[in-house]
């Protein structure tokens, strides 16, 4: 699920793929601006915006892009085969001599004047990612609606942007608080304690392919194995013919108890839905908030749930 630690690495690998290089074919594949043509101009750079993707271009050009929920950027050299999904998916293709940028799924792809930034992303709260990241805006913008329930406050990027679902309810097992909670009804201290630990996350996530929020394992017991099958014992010899002295009896080995082993969990409760809690072993939650699948321990977290 694409989050301002995922967008940020898409915004580098395109910005590595595009920038400093002419465009030699352009196909922007939504009704609006079917007939733009930027083939001939040159890439300036991708920059992440929270969540959102602006690529400049010469002439004074951005091309406006969000992933939301499954949309992706892939890059391709020349010859490579596309992946990314059926064609009919493909809303943008940007190719250089070198690479080709396929944006797959692309539910906001808009080119407007890079003086008119502000139209698409001016809404936006303080980037977590952001080179100017400020955690006081954010804070104001949060407290500004006491009533709201956190979770939901958390994913609205017009009080800080970065923040999807997945580190909505990480934050919250670590906060120790449910989603529903209201943010007004937070114990003193919480938030600015959880605005700077979400700034932590997404930066310590924004080079890492697989995202990870735990700092512990989970002890888990391997299946036995197999009993091996039983001997079968040898036919008898003849009554008339004396049995041979049969052999010492080898004890056979016994086979060892599995051992626990350490499994690190990337994840505390998203995705671990009627899973063990790693903290305390309660089997995790899950609800709806917002139209949005949201876990939660109903241990470790304390205020109102569904």
């Amino acid at each position: 699920m694409p989050e301002g630690d995922t967008v940020l690495q898409t915004a580098t690998r395109l910005h590595e793929a595009l920038a400093g290089q002419v465009l030699t074919r352009s196909d922007l594949r939504v009704p609006r601006f079917a007939t733009a043509d930027l083939s001939g101009r040159t890439v300036l750079d991708v920059t992440a915006r929270g969540k959102h993707l602006l690529t400049r271009i010469e002439g004074g050009l951005t091309l406006h892009s969000h992933l939301r929920m499954d949309g992706a950027w892939r890059v391709y050299a020349p010859d490579e085969r596309w992946r990314g999904g059926p064609g009919h998916q493909i809303r943008a293709i940007l190719a250089n001599a070198e690479h080709t940028a396929v944006g797959y799924r692309l539910p906001v792809l808009e080119l407007l004047r890079t003086s008119d930034e502000d139209r698409a992303v001016g809404h936006l709260g303080p980037d977590l990612l952001g080179p100017d990241w400020d955690p006081g805006p954010a804070l104001d913008r949060l407290l500004a609606a006491p009533e709201r329930p956190l979770g939901e406050a958390l994913l609205d990027q017009r009080n800080l942007a970065g923040i999807g679902n997945v580190y909505k309810c990480e934050l919250c097992f670590l906060a120790r608080v449910t989603p529903w909670l209201p943010v007004g009804a937070l114990p003193d201290g919480t938030l600015p304690r959880l605005v700077t630990l979400a700034e932590r996350l997404l930066n310590a996530n924004r080079d890492r392919p697989t995202r990870t929020t735990t700092i512990t394992s989970e002890l888990r017991t391997p299946p036995s194995p197999p009993s091996p099958p039983s001997a079968t014992p040898a036919p008898s010899a003849p009554a008339t013919t004396p049995a041979p002295a049969p052999a010492p009896a080898r004890s056979p080995a016994r086979p060892r108890a599995p051992q626990p082993v350490r499994v690190q969990e990337r994840l505390y409760v998203y995705g671990r839905a009627r899973r063990p809690c790693l903290r305390c072993g309660t089997p995790i939650r899950l609800a709806d908030q917002d139209d949005r699948p949201t876990y939660w321990c109903p241990r470790c977290q304390s205020g109102p749930t569904p």
